[in-house]
């Protein structure tokens, strides 16, 4: 029984498999690539769960099946998928598909290995390096280190985990027996990663003291430093700021300069969350927006955003060149990290993260980067930044939107005010009418397919879109687009 073979297996027969292979090749080239991207198809097919359910046939069963049957399986799970790579996905931070970029993300799958030994991933280990120094450089550091994270809540995790270890180094060992109450600082605009990360390493979200930002949306530094001078009297000791550039709804950039002369002054790690904003430092016209981001010591940035890498592609850098990352999480496991190795075993880097198999996520920006080269992903962003602008334009010419502010981002945030309300904007529940608005339009698009855009309240602010133009095949048209269609699904209300 050992020696016979599976039911309808393509194991061991190199010809099925190619076969196989080559079919899925098309119908993504065709359902995903072709189709996906085309502005005449639907950004999704919406189906309520339990009719997903059934169309799906998500139930795994004995006995395998036909490869017709499983074509088709791959033809449904394209078919009723979001298509984030649609020019009317505008709903998250990510969006369009880079195709080279997306060849280097199949390269990586196909070639299935993890990036933690040089011994099996040499080609990565050096590629990474690059473009890790690359990413450095343009934060504006000759040397460092870093690592790609799963992810930018991780990398901003890691940041506070090594800005701990750094003063505290007994913690690895000892734990939090080794710790005085701590204190951890961020604008509350920051990603929520920040106070997960603090629960989930043990400090707990009471040490995330909560800084004030203005109404753009910007850390407030004489907040900072009155709430450092408040935590040491309240016996905490702080230890890290976590400052943001590209706030996740208003696109907001925390003022470095002013935020690290305060790190400065108490002895402060200070951590950049520039996962949203990072590319902008690809621009020379727009790279004052993270001026002081070169005193920082770690910067958190996720290529796979703005510059559409493709998920994931997050990156942690640091300026510390004594190893703090290896020393911080490594812990020397001999089957892996033998020290009598014949290469040199600085190149191991799976003992500078808390994983044990780590995927590939620097190919697909290498590749592309090699493809586009700087000046092309320059082109990129300001492309994205001029579009913003002509959105916003647009918008101020029609009585039926209402801006949120003046974006200095990519962000644009947005009321659609529909013809019941134009005229009574005074009215005392007006706020609360249009605070409705969006959800009945976010609704009515998705089940439309026509487009998906996202929506939130913020503060006081009743829920407004936010429109986020991050996608490098967007044109004019799409912009016009955008209103043109929330003005059809919102006529009648």
């Amino acid at each position: 029984m050992a020696d016979s073979q599976p039911l309808l297996s393509l194991d061991g027969d190199a010809v099925a498999a190619e076969a196989l292979l080559r079919d899925v090749f098309e119908i993504v080239v065709d359902e995903v690539i072709r189709k996906g991207t085309s502005a005449s198809e639907k950004v999704c097919e919406w189906r309520e769960p339990e009719e997903l359910k059934q169309l799906l046939d998500l139930e795994l069963r004995n006995e395998g099946e036909s490869q017709e049957q499983i074509l088709e399986r791959c033809r449904a799970v394209i078919r009723y998928s979001v298509k984030t790579c649609h020019p009317r996905f505008f709903n998250q931070l990510f969006s369009g598909l880079d195709p080279h970029a997306l060849a280097g993300r199949i390269v990586t799958e196909s070639l299935n290995t993890s990036q933690y030994t040089y011994e099996i991933a040499p080609v990565f280990v050096l590629m990474e390096d690059e473009v890790l120094k690359k990413l450095r450089a343009l934060v504006g550091w000759s040397s460092g280190d870093g690592i790609f994270c799963p992810g930018g809540s991780i990398s901003n995790m890691y940041a506070v985990n090594l800005a701990r270890y750094q003063r505290y180094p007994d913690c690895k060992q000892r734990g939090l027996w080794a710790l005085p109450p701590l204190a951890l600082f961020t604008s509350e605009e920051c990603h929520y990663s920040v106070k997960k990360g603090a629960a989930f390493l043990g400090l707990g979200t009471d040490s995330v003291r909560m800084v004030k930002a203005d109404e753009r949306g910007k850390m407030i530094p004489e907040d900072l430093e009155r709430q450092v001078g408040l935590a040491e009297a309240e016996g905490a000791v702080p230890f890290l700021v976590s400052a943001t550039s590209g706030t996740t709804v208003l696109g907001a950039f925390d003022p470095l300069e002013a935020v690290a002369d305060v790190c400065q002054r108490h002895g402060l790690w200070l951590h950049v969350d520039a996962a949203w904003g990072g590319s902008v430092l690809l621009s020379q016209t727009h790279r004052h927006l993270l001026n002081g981001i070169q005193r920082a010591d770690s910067v958190a940035w996720n290529p796979h955003k703005l510059l559409s890498a493709g998920l994931q592609c997050s990156a942690l850098l640091l300026r510390d060149t004594s190893n703090l990352l290896k020393r911080c999480h490594g812990s020397q496991a001999s089957y892996l990290f033998q020290q009598d190795k014949f290469y040199d075993v600085a190149l191991d880097t799976g003992d500078k993260v808390v994983q044990c198999g780590r995927r590939v996520d620097c190919l697909k920006l290498w590749l592309m980067w090699k493809a586009q080269g700087g000046q092309g992903l320059e082109r990129r962003v300001d492309q994205a930044f001029a579009l913003a602008r002509y959105l916003v334009e647009e918008l101020k010419k029609r009585e039926t939107f209402e801006l949120v502010m003046e974006p200095e981002f990519v962000n644009v945030c947005f009321w659609f005010v529909p013809p019941s309300l134009r005229e009574k904007k005074g009215s005392p529940d007006y706020g609360e009418r249009l605070a409705k608005v969006a959800p009945i339009l976010k609704e009515r698009m998705v089940r439309k397919g026509s487009m998906m855009i996202g929506y939130q309240p913020h503060g006081t602010r009743g829920n407004f879109f936010r429109m986020v133009v991050a996608n490098p095949a967007l044109t004019r048209a799409d912009m016009d687009f955008l209103l043109n269609e929330l003005e059809r699904l919102g006529q009648d209300l």
